[in-house]
């Protein structure tokens, strides 16, 4: 009779899995049924965590673009979700004067608003703040190259939101000259998009102990533990 049940439920199981349903059956002990639900709980937690910091950087640039709508217009900004994270963009007409690296006191009302929004939506984020230029050598300036107009503008961006409330613990900023360019440099119009500074507001990544989760459930073989630590690669 034991026999028959075992055989049963053998058999039971093996009519489920070819008519495809999704029911799986823990071989092991029941620690190890437990050990997998902690498993797969702690994928969800990881996964609602993130899908709340993406819902945080969609509020974020809904509101730059209510407080940005006039720059926005006119082409002076750029906004965009990117795969680094939320993208501002600004031409660097709009922030400094040519050949200098000083902001502009009335591109301050803009940098301004931007700064407000970090601190009011995404205070806890690293931004990054990058300065470009295009390939004109420098001439008259004093700089020794456009690598060093990029870093100062992108140093003197920071400072400026450091001054107006963002944690100085979140801000970095680097300079590539010329050297990622958006657009050709053999025309006056491409010229000026490469002249450019971006605030990068970035994505939170995983912490090491959640990829420590991921990697066990990548192990586990468990499928939809396999699956759910898949989806969440992309923030690593």
């Amino acid at each position: 009779m034991r026999h028959f049940m075992k055989t049963g439920v053998g058999i039971f199981a093996l009519i489920l899995a070819l008519a495809g349903c999704g029911i799986n059956f823990y071989a092991g002990r029941p620690s190890d049924v437990n050990r997998i639900g902690q498993l797969m709980a702690e994928l969800d937690r990881i996964k609602t965590q993130k899908d709340q910091e993406s819902d945080q950087l969609r509020e974020a640039k809904s509101l730059l673009e209510r407080r940005l709508q006039k720059e926005i217009s006119e082409k002076q900004v750029k906004l965009e979700m990117a795969e680094r994270g939320l993208v501002l963009t600004f031409v660097a007409e709009v922030l400094f004067d040519s050949g200098k690296a000083a902001v502009r006191p009335e591109a301050g009302q803009t940098l301004a608003k931007v700064a407000s929004v970090i601190r009011e939506k995404v205070s806890d984020r690293n931004v990054g703040i990058e300065g470009h230029t295009d390939n004109e050598p420098i001439k008259h300036s004093g700089w020794k190259s456009n690598w060093e107009l990029s870093t100062s503008r992108a140093t003197s961006v920071l400072h400026f939101l450091e001054d107006n409330g963002v944690s100085p613990k979140l801000l970095v900023a680097s300079g590539y000259g010329e050297h990622r360019p958006v657009a050709g440099n053999d025309a006056v119009e491409g010229r000026q998009k490469n002249r450019r500074v971006e605030i990068v507001i970035l994505p939170k990544k995983l912490t090491k102990m959640e990829q420590a989760v991921l990697r066990k459930a990548s192990e586990s073989g468990e499928p939809e533990a396999v699956r759910k630590a898949e989806a969440l690669e992309e923030y690593k």
